[in-house]
């Protein structure tokens, strides 16, 4: 049986992917079982996510662009097999959720979180995110104006030292977590400002998101519970 939190984080991150899509000027389309996008979308993020279990091969295929290099298919569920229409899976992840009623961990001493306000600071966001690969143009400042988008910032002697995205759903039911990073490659204390972050910003919303590998090891050490596979499909 499928986990209804997995549903809810699947959601919440079509919610979010629609955001970085609308401020691209590429707005998808919500169908009974998945979200698409008819037109390549930016770099790193799907053309299509499953919303549910049963969706099927054919309902994300006809609606996504597959003649451009580059289509990829977020299989919320492991459900799908894309192979015979010419994809690989490109990586697998697990689903995550933190409720709502855990407490917060205590940010980090010396390392101030806030909400990012300003153009300016989007971009230094966006830098320190980016890490010198070329991609910190994704975070266009239309998205500062997007009520499901906000972008959480920790400083240390006014540098930027870690960041993440919170994609705010439901009114404030749900709370995603993704693009979490540290510049100096300790994601516990980057989860733990951020929790800390998310509690005072969002009381009572849960903490949702996916991850795999070290990031989900540290997510998980920070008390998010996985709730289910996904995998991440690529046109050869």
């Amino acid at each position: 049986m499928i986990d209804e939190r997995a549903k809810t984080a699947a959601r919440n991150n079509a919610e979010w992917c629609e955001a970085m899509c609308r401020a691209h000027g590429l707005p998808g389309t919500y169908g009974a079982r998945a979200w698409t996008n008819a037109r390549r979308t930016p770099m790193l993020y799907p053309d299509a996510v499953t919303l549910t279990a049963e969706a099927t091969a054919d309902d994300i295929l006809d609606a996504v662009d597959l003649t451009t290099p580059g289509c990829s298919v977020k299989d919320s569920f492991a459900s799908l097999d894309l192979s015979a229409a010419g994809f690989d899976v490109l990586f697998e992840a697990q689903w995550l959720h933190r409720p709502a009623d855990l407490p917060a961990p205590a940010a980090p001493e010396g390392v101030e979180w806030a909400r990012v306000a300003t153009p300016a600071e989007l971009a230094e966001w966006a830098t320190a995110w980016d890490a010198d690969e070329g991609l910190a143009d994704l975070f266009r400042t239309e998205l500062l104006a997007a009520p499901e988008a906000a972008f959480l910032t920790g400083r240390a002697a006014g540098r930027v030292v870690a960041g993440a995205v919170v994609s705010v759903t439901g009114g404030g039911a749900t709370a995603g977590v993704s693009n979490l990073f540290t510049t100096d490659d300790d994601l516990g204390a980057a989860w733990a400002g951020c929790l800390s972050t998310v509690a005072k910003e969002w009381p009572g919303s849960p903490v949702v998101g996916y991850e795999s590998g070290d990031a989900l090891a540290a997510a998980r050490a920070a008390g998010c519970v996985p709730t289910g596979p996904l995998r991440v499909w690529l046109a050869r």
